[in-house]
C-alpha cells in the first residue's frame, strides 16, 4: 500500500504556491497549473523515455545532415545589367541608356538601391534589393520589367545582358594550376578539362576559370602586303567565313534510303587556312599565307596570373616564383553543404592527379571554405563541449550529485534538438548558431536545476520521497519559472527584428537562443520530474544534504546579513551606496567619451588569407601591371613568414568572396588592375592574426608602390556583412565639375587624417585614347561607308573573331582572329595605308577618309538612386580601427573648409543630402552598417524592457514591482565596459547583443528574489528580515545561474568575433548580480507596502490582512500563515492547549483561536476538514 501510495498521480494541491502540501485539497477541485500539469502527466508515463530518446535521435540526425557554414547564408540579391551604346559618350550614355533603366528598375517591390556607372560607349546599373528577397523572384521581376520596357531605350544600345549574382555565387574552393616549363595556355585548356571533371560531384555549382591565354587560331595580315595586292580585311574576312561553315540541303532517296544532303565544310588546322585563296593577281592565285602569318596557339595576353611560395621552402611545393598559373573556381548549389561539396571537390580532385593533371603540373588548394567552415564550427563544437563540462561541475559542486546527473542528463537533448531545429527553420551550423548555443547553454540549464532543486527540497521537509510531492514541487516554481524564462525571450527575440545585413547574420543568436530556451523549459517539465524520480535519494541522504544545506546558509547568512542591514536600517548608509552605484554608473559609461574603451561594428577575424588590390594609374600597360605586382609580391614573399603562398593577378580579378561579390572587384578587367592573395598559415601556427599581418604588410608596401606610382588596398574578409568599403564618402553636388572638385579635396583630407589607410576615390585620372574621326565628305565621295571603315580598322587592331575551329578536342571555343600584329597596331601611322573597300571595288587608303587624333578618356558617371555622385572611400587602422572615428576626424578638418560652390560641407549620416543645389555628402559604408545595428539593437532593447515591463506588471499586478526588479539592467554596463577596458577589447555589436541578453537573465534572478520576498511578507515576515531571508537563501541559486552561464561564456573569451558578447556575459554578472543582492532588497524595503496584498503594514512592518480584503482571500492568507506556523514547529503536544508564537495583526494566536478560523475556511471550502492531520492536529482532534 505504502509503494501504491508513493506512486500514483496527484489529483489535489493547495491554492498557493508559498507553503503549501500536496495532500490539501480544495472543494473546487485539482489546481496544478500548467507545469504541474505537465509534470503529473509525464513523471511516470512510459512516454517520457520514449520522447527523451526520440529527441535525441532527431537532434543526431540534425547534427549530421544540418549543412555547415562558416557564417550565415545571407541573401542579397544584386543584378548588373551591362548594355553597350556604340559611339555614345559617357554623359549620353548616362542620359539616354542608364536613366531609363535606373527609372525601371527604382519602380520593383523590394529593391533597395540602385546604382550605374556610365562611360564611353557602355554603362552598368546594379540592382541591390533588400535583405532576404529571394534570388529567383528578384531575376523574374527584373526580366518583366524590362521586357516590357524596352520601348523606352534607344533602338542604338544592345540588348541588355542581365547578370545575377548571390552568396551561392561564391566559390567555396579554388585551386591553381602551375608548374615549370608549363605555358598558361596549356594550363588553361587543363584547367577546363579538370573544371568539366569537378562539376561531376553532387551539388557543385558554378565553376569558372581565371587566367591562361585561349587557344587561338591568329591571323595576323601585314597592312603594307595588304595594299601591294590590293586586298581588304573584308575580303579576308568573307572568305574565312564562307569556308569555314556547313549546312543543310535538304534530303535524297535512293531506293530504300533516305539520305540528308549538308553542304559546306569546315576549317580544320592552320594549313587549311593558309591555303585559301582570298584574290587574284595578274591571273595568279593570292593565297592568305601571302598577305598573313596564320598563328595556330595562344592569344595575345589580355590577363596574367602567376604563383609564388611563401617564405617557407621546406615543401616542394613551395619553391615557386612567378610561374605561371590558372585559377580554377567552384561554388556550390542553394542549400547544399558546403563542408560536403568541398571535400568531395577536393577528393575528385585527388583522384584526377597522374591521370588527368600530369605529375609535372601541381594543383595547389588555395582556398576550401569548406575546410575553414568545418573547423570553425568543431572548434565551437568543442568549446560547446567544455561549456557543458563547466557547467555539468559547477552543478555537481552546488547542488549535488543526484540533481546534477539530472541536470547533466537534460543538457546534451536540449543542445541538439535545437540544432535540429536550425535545419528545421533552413538555417545552418555556423559560428553564429554555435555562439547562440554556448551562449545558452549556461540558461537552459537553470529551468532544470530550479526544478530538480526544489523537488529534492521538498521531499527533504516532507520526509517522504513521493510522487505526489513531486509533482507540487514543479508546480510550486513553475509559474515564477515560467514569467523568467519569458523574461529572456523577451530580451532574445526583438533581436531577431534588426534590419540590413547584419539582421539575418546576428538572427540565429535570437531565433536559436529562444528554441534552446523553451525546449529547456519543455525539458525541465517533462524529462526533469521522471529522471528525479528515478534517481530519488534515501531519506538519510537527504537529511545529510540537509545539515550540509544549514550549514552553506549559516555561512551565507555570516557575511550577507551583517552588509545588508546597515544600509536598509541606516538611511544615509543606504542612500550613501545607492548614489555610489548610480556614480560608478556614469564613470563607466564615461569611458566610451575618454576613448578608453572604443566602439567598432565587428572586430577582424582571424582568418587563412587577405588580398592586396594594386591601381595603376589608368592607360598602364599590362606588363607593366604585371611587374608591380610581382615585385610587391616579391616583397611580401620574402618579409612576411606567415606566407605560404601568393596569386598575383593582372588584368583580371582573383576569385571573389563575399566581399569582393559586394564589391563588384569580378569588373576589374582594365590592364591597369592587379590583385595579389596571399595565402596564411594556419592560425595554430602564427603568433599574428590576419589582420596585424595585414597591417604590417601595408606598410611594408605602402611607400614601394607609392615609388612605382601604384595605389594599394589591403582588403580583409570583414568580420561580418561585406560593405563597399569601412569609410566612404558620397559626395553629392550642383555640377559634375563641382563635384570632382569635392572629391579630389576630400580625397586629400583622407589622407591627411589619421588612422585612415588606403584613401582613394573612383574618378579615373586623365589618359589619352585614338580616336579616328571619318571625314564623311570625303567618304561619300570615294564610295566608302562609314560601317565599312569602322568595321575596318576593328579587324585591324585585334580580337575580330571570324568564327571557331571544330575538332580541337577543347571545351573552350578556339576563335579564329583577325588581326594586325601586335608590334604594327602600335605604331598608328602604318594603319594610315590600310585598304578600305569602295562601293566601285577600289581599294582607299585610310588616310584619304579621316584621321587618328588623341583625345582624353572620359570620366565615368557614378549614380546611386538616380542622383549623380562621386566616391571617396579607405580604410581605418590601429586601435582607434571604428569608422566613427575616422568620420569625426574629417568632420573636424572639414570646418575649415569651403566648397568651389561656396558651402561649408557637412556630412549627413542617415542618408544623403535633401537636394543637389549645393554640395554635400553622406557618410556611407560600415557607418551605415553600424548605425542601422546598433539603431535597431537600441530599438530592440527598448522593446524588451517594454514587454520584459508588461510581464513584470501581469504577474505582480502594480507598476513598483516591476521597477524595482529591472533596475538591475543597467547595472550590468558597470561590469561591462570595464571588462572591455580590462580585456584591451572593442565594445562591439556582440556586446551589445551581450548586454541585451544580460538584461533578461539579471531580471531573472531579480523575479526570483522578489517573488521569494514577496512570499515571506505574505506569510507574515516583516520586510527587512524577509529581504535578508530572500537574499540569503537565493543567494545560491542566483549565483549558480550566473556562473554557469560566464562558463560557457568563458570558452568563446578569445574569439575575435564574439569575444564582446563574452565580456559582456562573464564580466556584467560578476557586478550586476553583487549589487542585486544589495539593491532589490533596499528597493524592497523602500516600497514594502507594495509587497503585501492589502497595501496595510503593521508598525513593525508586518503585512496586515485588512478588513476591506476580499474574504476568500483574506482567510487564505491566514491558513497559509497558520500553515507556515505549524510546519516551522512539528512538535506542539496535541493534548496541550499550547500558545503558538504567530503574529496576525498584532495578535497573539492561541489554538482555539486557530481552530476558529480553520472552521471558517472549512465553511468557505478552502479547506476539507478530513483532509490531512494538520487539521486534527490544530484543533486538538488527534
Amino acid at each position: 500500500m505504502a509503494d501504491n501510495k508513493s506512486t500514483r498521480k496527484i489529483d489535489h494541491v493547495s491554492r498557493r504556491p508559498a507553503l503549501s502540501h500536496p495532500h490539501l485539497e480544495h472543494e473546487e477541485g485539482p489546481r496544478l497549473g500548467l507545469a504541474g500539469n505537465i509534470a503529473n502527466f509525464f513523471i511516470d508515463s512510459p512516454l517520457t523515455p520514449l520522447f527523451f530518446g526520440a529527441a535525441l535521435f532527431i537532434g543526431l540526425i540534425g547534427l549530421m545532415y544540418t549543412p555547415r557554414q562558416e557564417d550565415p547564408q545571407i541573401s542579397v540579391p544584386m543584378i548588373d545589367i551591362f548594355i553597350q551604346y556604340s559611339g555614345a559618350s559617357a554623359q549620353d550614355v548616362a542620359d539616354l541608356a542608364i536613366a531609363p533603366l535606373e527609372g525601371m528598375m527604382k519602380e520593383i517591390p523590394g529593391v533597395k538601391h540602385i546604382y550605374s556607372a556610365s562611360q564611353h560607349d557602355q554603362g552598368i546599373v546594379t540592382v541591390r534589393f533588400k535583405v532576404n528577397e529571394e534570388m529567383g523572384p528578384s531575376i523574374v521581376k527584373v526580366h518583366d520589367k524590362l521586357q516590357s520596357n524596352m520601348d523606352k531605350i534607344p533602338p542604338d544600345v544592345s540588348m541588355p545582358l542581365v547578370k545575377p549574382k548571390g552568396i551561392d555565387d561564391v566559390p567555396v574552393v579554388t585551386l591553381t594550376l602551375w608548374g615549370e616549363g608549363v605555358y598558361d595556355s596549356e594550363l588553361r585548356v587543363l584547367a577546363h578539362k579538370v573544371l568539366q571533371r569537378l562539376k561531376e560531384v553532387p551539388n557543385a555549382g558554378q565553376g569558372f576559370v581565371v587566367g591562361g591565354r585561349k587557344q587561338q587560331l591568329r591571323i595576323e595580315v601585314l597592312p603594307e602586303r595588304l595594299t601591294g595586292f590590293g586586298i581588304s580585311l573584308d575580303q579576308i574576312a568573307k572568305t574565312i567565313r564562307t569556308s569555314n561553315s556547313e549546312f543543310p540541303a535538304g534530303y535524297l532517296e535512293q531506293g530504300a534510303t533516305s539520305f540528308k544532303v549538308f553542304t559546306g565544310s569546315f576549317l580544320k588546322n592552320a594549313s587549311d587556312i593558309e591555303q585559301l585563296v582570298v584574290g587574284v593577281n595578274q591571273g595568279k592565285p593570292i593565297y592568305l599565307r601571302d598577305i598573313a602569318n596564320i598563328i595556330d596557339g595562344a592569344s595575345e595576353p589580355k590577363q596574367l596570373v602567376s604563383f609564388y611560395s611563401g617564405a617557407d621552402n621546406t615543401h616542394p611545393e613551395k619553391l615557386a616564383s612567378d610561374i605561371p598559373a590558372v585559377t580554377i573556381a567552384l561554388a556550390k548549389k542553394e542549400g547544399s553543404n558546403g563542408v560536403t561539396v568541398a571535400k568531395a571537390v577536393i577528393a575528385k580532385l585527388d583522384s584526377l592527379k597522374g591521370r588527368l593533371i600530369p605529375d609535372n603540373i601541381h594543383a595547389t588548394i588555395t582556398r576550401d571554405y569548406g575546410k575553414t567552415a568545418n573547423d570553425k564550427v568543431n572548434e565551437l563544437l568543442k568549446a560547446l563541449v567544455y561549456a557543458a563540462i563547466a557547467v555539468s561541475i559547477l552543478c555537481w559542486i552546488t547542488i549535488g550529485a543526484r540533481p546534477a546527473v539530472v541536470v547533466i542528463t537534460v543538457i546534451p537533448v536540449v543542445i541538439l534538438i535545437t540544432i535540429w531545429s536550425s535545419w528545421a527553420l533552413g538555417n545552418t551550423i555556423n559560428r553564429v548558431s554555435m555562439f547562440a548555443l554556448i551562449f545558452s547553454i549556461g540558461i537552459l540549464v537553470d529551468d532544470a536545476t530550479v526544478v530538480v532543486e526544489n523537488i529534492f527540497r521538498r521531499w527533504l521537509r516532507n520526509g517522504e520521497t513521493t510522487l505526489e510531492t513531486a509533482v507540487d514541487a514543479v508546480r510550486e516554481v513553475g509559474n515564477p519559472t515560467i514569467i523568467a524564462t519569458f523574461t529572456i525571450l523577451a530580451a532574445l527575440l526583438p533581436m531577431g527584428f534588426v534590419s540590413g545585413m547584419m539582421g539575418p547574420y546576428m538572427r540565429p543568436i535570437p531565433v536559436l537562443g529562444s528554441v534552446a530556451m523553451l525546449f529547456s523549459l519543455f525539458a525541465a517539465f517533462v524529462f526533469t520530474p521522471w529522471f528525479s524520480l528515478l534517481l530519488k535519494p534515501r531519506l538519510d541522504t537527504l537529511r545529510k544534504a540537509e545539515v550540509h544545506e544549514k550549514n552553506i546558509q549559516d555561512r551565507i547568512g555570516g557575511f550577507y546579513r551583517p552588509l545588508l542591514l546597515p544600509l536598509i536600517k541606516n538611511r544615509f548608509l543606504g542612500w550613501g551606496f545607492l548614489i555610489s552605484v548610480i556614480v560608478m554608473f556614469f564613470l563607466a559609461c564615461a569611458m566610451f567619451y575618454t576613448k578608453s574603451v572604443t566602439v567598432k561594428m565587428l572586430p577582424f577575424d582571424n582568418k587563412p588569407e587577405f588580398n592586396i588590390l594594386i591601381n595603376m594609374p589608368e592607360g598602364t600597360a599590362l606588363l607593366e601591371t604585371a611587374n608591380v605586382a610581382r615585385r610587391l609580391a616579391e616583397t611580401v614573399r620574402k618579409n612576411v613568414p606567415e606566407v605560404t603562398a601568393l596569386q598575383t593577378y593582372a588584368g583580371t580579378a582573383s576569385p571573389f568572396n563575399f566581399n569582393g561579390m559586394v564589391r563588384h572587384y569580378y569588373l576589374r578587367q582594365e590592364p591597369w588592375h592587379a590583385d595579389i592573395q596571399v595565402m596564411l598559415m594556419d592560425k595554430e601556427h602564427r603568433d599574428r592574426s590576419s589582420h596585424q599581418l595585414a597591417e604590417s604588410t601595408r606598410k611594408l608596401l605602402t611607400e614601394q608602390a607609392h615609388a612605382m606610382g601604384a595605389k594599394i588596398a589591403i582588403i580583409e574578409m570583414p568580420p561580418g556583412p561585406p560593405v563597399l568599403q569601412t569609410v566612404v564618402a558620397e559626395i553629392y553636388g550642383p555640377d559634375a565639375k563641382t563635384r570632382r572638385q569635392v572629391t579630389t579635396d576630400m580625397t586629400q583630407i583622407f589622407e591627411q587624417t589619421p588612422n585612415l589607410v588606403d584613401a582613394d576615390n573612383y574618378m579615373i585620372m586623365p589618359y589619352e585614347r585614338w580616336q579616328f574621326n571619318v571625314d564623311t565628305e570625303k567618304a561619300l565621295r570615294q564610295g566608302v561607308g562609314v560601317e565599312t571603315i569602322n568595321r575596318n580598322i576593328q579587324m585591324a587592331m585585334g580580337g575580330y573573331q571570324l568564327g571557331d575551329m571544330k575538332g580541337h578536342g577543347s571545351l573552350e571555343p578556339k576563335y579564329i582572329v583577325l588581326q594586325m600584329p601586335l608590334g604594327k597596331r602600335g605604331e598608328i601611322e602604318r594603319l594610315s595605308n590600310l585598304p578600305i573597300p569602295s562601293t566601285q571595288g577600289q581599294m582607299i587608303p585610310l588616310a584619304e577618309l579621316g584621321s587618328f587624333v588623341k583625345t582624353e578618356e572620359q570620366n565615368v558617371i557614378y549614380r546611386k538612386d538616380l542622383r549623380s555622385m562621386e566616391y571617396v572611400v579607405g580604410e581605418m587602422e590601429g586601435r582607434l580601427g571604428a569608422p566613427i572615428y575616422g568620420i569625426l576626424s574629417v568632420e573636424d578638418t572639414l570646418k575649415n573648409y569651403v566648397s568651389p560652390d561656396g558651402v561649408q560641407i557637412t556630412g549627413t549620416m542617415t542618408g544623403p543630402p535633401d537636394d543637389d543645389l549645393h554640395s554635400g555628402f553622406e557618410w556611407s559604408g560600415e557607418w551605415v552598417v553600424t548605425y542601422e545595428t546598433f539603431r535597431d539593437m537600441g530599438l530592440a532593447f527598448a522593446a524588451a524592457l517594454v514587454l520584459i515591463f508588461g510581464l513584470l506588471v501581469l504577474e505582480f499586478r502594480n507598476f513598483i514591482l516591476p521597477a524595482v526588479i529591472m533596475a538591475p539592467i543597467p547595472l550590468t554596463l558597470i561590469g561591462i565596459i570595464p571588462g572591455h577596458w580590462i580585456m584591451n577589447a572593442e565594445f562591439t555589436a556582440t556586446s551589445m547583443i551581450g548586454f541585451i541578453a544580460l538584461a533578461g537573465i539579471e531580471v531573472r534572478s531579480s523575479i526570483l528574489l522578489v517573488d521569494f520576498v514577496k512570499n515571506e511578507v505574505y506569510l507574515g515576515q516583516d520586510a527587512v528580515h524577509a529581504v535578508a531571508t530572500a537574499g540569503q537563501i537565493r543567494m545560491r541559486p542566483i549565483w549558480v545561474t550566473n556562473l554557469t552561464m560566464m562558463a560557457g561564456a568563458a570558452t568563446i573569451l578569445f574569439d575575435p568575433i564574439f569575444q564582446g558578447m563574452a565580456i559582456s556575459l562573464l564580466f556584467g554578472p560578476i557586478v550586476a548580480t553583487t549589487l542585486t543582492l544589495f539593491v532589490i532588497p533596499l528597493g524592497c524595503t523602500s516600497v514594502h507596502r507594495k509587497l503585501c496584498p492589502s497595501g496595510e503594514v503593521s508598525e513593525d512592518g508586518i503585512c496586515l490582512i485588512a478588513d476591506d480584503m476580499p474574504t476568500k482571500e483574506a482567510d487564505e492568507m491566514c491558513y497559509q500563515r497558520l500553515l507556515k506556523a505549524i510546519v516551522e514547529d512539528k512538535k506542539i503536544p496535541p493534548s496541550i492547549n499550547a500558545v503558538m508564537k504567530f503574529n496576525f495583526n498584532g495578535e497573539t494566536l492561541s489554538r482555539d483561536k486557530a481552530k476558529t478560523y480553520l472552521d471558517k475556511m472549512v465553511t468557505r471550502g478552502i479547506l476539507r476538514r478530513d483532509n490531512r492531520n494538520w487539521y486534527q492536529i490544530v484543533s486538538g482532534q488527534e
